[in-house]
Order: C-alpha cells, then sequence, then structure tokens
C-alpha cells in the first residue's frame, strides 16, 4: 500500500506581517527547511512590491538552487554579483549553478573568488574539487591550475 503523501511547511505569516521585510524572514525559514516551492510563494508576491529588492532576490536564487532550476538560478545570481561583486554567498552560489551545468570553466573564477574573500574550508574543497574535474576531463592540466 502506497500513499502519495506531500509534506507541507505551515504557513508562518502573523498578522501584520505583510510586507516584504516579514516575507524575507518567512521566506529563509522556509528554505531552512529546504521548501523551495513553498518559499518562492512568499518571495514572489514581496518582489512585486519591491523588484530591487537584493535580499529577496538571493532568496529566490536560494529556492532555485534547491529545485534544481539551474538556469534561472543563474540569470538571478548573476545580476546580483554585477550589483554586489562582494558578496560572498552569492558568488559562491554562482560557481556551484555553473558547476552544476558542467560548465567547470565559467564556475571556476567564481569559487576561486569566493574561497579567497571567505577563507571558508566548503568553498576551498568546491575550488579542489572543479580543479580536479577540470584535470581529470583533461580539459587542463594540474600544472595548469596553479
Amino acid at each position: 500500500m502506497t500513499d502519495d503523501f506531500e509534506l507541507q511547511a505551515p504557513p508562518l505569516v502573523f498578522p501584520g506581517q505583510a510586507g516584504p521585510e516579514s516575507a524575507y524572514r518567512v521566506a529563509h525559514d522556509l528554505l531552512e527547511r529546504r521548501a523551495a516551492r513553498e518559499a518562492l510563494d512568499v518571495v514572489e508576491p514581496a518582489l512585486e512590491q519591491d523588484p530591487t529588492s537584493y535580499g529577496l532576490r538571493s532568496l529566490r536564487a536560494w529556492a532555485f538552487l534547491i529545485r534544481v532550476q539551474l538556469q534561472k538560478a543563474e540569470a538571478e545570481l548573476t545580476e546580483l554579483v554585477a550589483e554586489n561583486p562582494a558578496d560572498v554567498w552569492v558568488r559562491h552560489a554562482l560557481g556551484r549553478a555553473l558547476e552544476r551545468q558542467s560548465r567547470l570553466r565559467e564556475a571556476l573564477p567564481h569559487l576561486r573568488l569566493a574561497a579567497a574573500m571567505s577563507g571558508d574550508p566548503e568553498h576551498e574543497v568546491a575550488v579542489l574539487r572543479v580543479e580536479r574535474r577540470l584535470a581529470e576531463t583533461g580539459e587542463t592540466s594540474y600544472d595548469d591550475l596553479v
């Protein structure tokens, strides 16, 4: 016996919290629980009210990454990187979106910059992973990666 059961996150909107600022909190909480569709349901109306919100657009990109809508994520993240090149999370996320599309050469500069800016070991591992894959596929040699 198999039942199709879909887990749905409960709404977290309280009375008086209908603006873009509360949408950010709600969507962030939903994304932490990997509820990307529900987060997009919160973010999209808020972006209609405030289409230039950097934070809401970052959350939308995160939701696209979770849903593996990589081209949408890439488009959003490319705009965000152009707007704020010093945002480590956005830079790393763009590199990951490109990597997941097997566009390793394009991903590597973003991943390297994020790793250099943050010093985060996970970012450094991402650089090493992409460098290794480039070398293994013959697109470059290990000597050229230095």
